[in-house]
């Protein structure tokens, strides 16, 4: 018999889910709500699992490069990506490639520099206000923590971005918005942002819909919790330390306790015979 590869199986699951969300796109939600996400089959889903690190690579590139135009990534530093997705080397050139405002120096002026490991990801905009005035009034919110910031953050991301299609019959979608159903009121001001072989990632994967949406959604749930796979290490280690131990605290537990559980308590009445 011949395996089933896990990357057929992710592509089973989306094409699972999209024709999902096509029987229900039919049904106008009245409250306003929004379809739940299918359950797609993460590799970091299991206690013992860690993430996909080249996946997280991929998503980094798929954020760089179609992402970052609109939205921000405030909490994650170059530093961040060092031993998880580049190397150091591949770190520091990325953050060079942009320059940041610093000063100021011996005259007093204000400069720019090349940027650093330190240096955390620059935002598109310089405020509010003027990402707004480039979304036609919508503010595109920071990325870092989108995954906990949503009820199943990485499955609704993976759900949004392949979500786009036209409307159901009955349903009007004002102009400048796009009609997703996963999207709260199924009307979104964020036009689809990805197309098929619109990006060539550096290991040679096809950048399809699929696999981009998928890519960055790893790496969303990776900047929401850049600790995870530590955390689980740590379990790991933890549940086998408590295994070892457990075997000589149960053997110390019935040698000091046999005594005291197994004695029998006789009660005479005061007075009686020999007392």
């Amino acid at each position: 018999m011949h395996r089933v590869s896990s990357a057929a199986k992710f592509s089973a699951a989306i094409i699972a889910g999209y024709g999902f969300a096509q029987l229900k796109s039919n049904r106008v939600l009245a409250d306003g709500g929004a379809l739940h996400p299918p359950q797609y089959p993460w590799s970091h889903r299991y206690p013992w699992s860690s993430y996909d690190h080249a996946s997280i690579r991929r998503g980094y590139e798929v954020y760089s490069q179609v992402c970052s135009t609109c939205h921000s990534l405030d909490r994650i530093a170059y530093r961040n990506l060092v031993d998880v997705c580049f190397t150091e080397e591949e770190a520091k050139a990325l953050a060079a490639e942009r320059d940041f405002p610093d000063g100021p120096d011996a005259s007093g002026e204000m400069f720019e520099r090349p940027g650093k490991l330190t240096d955390y990801m620059p935002p598109p905009y310089p405020n509010e206000e003027a990402a707004r005035a480039a979304n036609n009034g919508a503010y595109p919110p920071d990325l870092s923590l989108m995954v906990k910031a949503r009820h199943d953050g990485t499955n609704y991301i993976m759900a949004l971005l392949n979500g786009y299609q036209d409307p159901p019959a009955g349903f009007t979608v004002r102009e400048g918005l796009s009609y997703n159903p996963y999207f709260v009121g199924s009307a979104i001001a964020m036009p689809q942002p990805l197309t098929n072989d619109k990006l060539e990632f550096d290991d040679g994967t096809r950048g399809t819909i699929s696999q981009m949406s998928k890519d960055v959604a790893t790496f969303l749930a990776w900047t929401a919790e850049p600790e995870h796979d530590d955390r689980k290490k740590t379990f790991v280690k933890a549940i086998i330390i408590t295994s070892i131990i457990a075997i000589p605290a149960l053997f110390y537990k019935k040698t000091k306790w046999s005594l005291i559980k197994t004695r029998v308590l006789s009660f005479v009445q005061p007075g009686a015979s020999g007392h």
